[in-house]
């Protein structure tokens, strides 16, 4: 094996152990602070639409969570159409919004980075 197929193979180690702590910080905060976080965002209807997810299992869970994190991270189309309550978002505690602006990035980056190794795979011709 090729040192570039090695260099490849770990960084997309990396890539995939980035994914599994990224759900598991977002399961935890799902099955730790989801009724806090309900609380903040009660007159929000873009969340609460979501809100039934919170007992479809930890599928629905992290499907919430991710949900609250894209809305939280870029509120700006949500304020828009009156889905989120800018009086709901200002509440939301600092650390809150910190961690899901962490989230939606991180995940956007393990996304590209995915995306990335693939287009250069197929580049090389690694992948047929």
């Amino acid at each position: 094996m090729s040192t570039a197929r090695m260099v490849f193979g770990y960084l997309g180690g990396v890539m995939i152990l980035g994914a599994f702590v990224w759900i598991g910080i977002a399961l935890h905060m799902a099955y730790t602070k989801m009724d806090e976080l309900l609380g903040f965002l009660k007159n929000c209807s873009a969340v609460m639409a979501r809100a039934p997810l919170r007992n479809g299992g930890p599928w629905g869970k992290l499907l919430l969570i991710g949900g609250i994190s894209g809305i939280v991270t870029f509120p700006g189309f949500y304020l828009k159409r009156g889905e989120l309550s800018a009086d709901d978002l200002d509440r939301l505690p600092a650390p809150f919004k910190r961690t899901f602006a962490w989230m939606q990035w991180s995940a956007i980056g393990i996304l590209s980075f995915a995306s990335a190794l693939w287009i250069v795979g197929k580049i090389v011709g690694w992948h047929t």
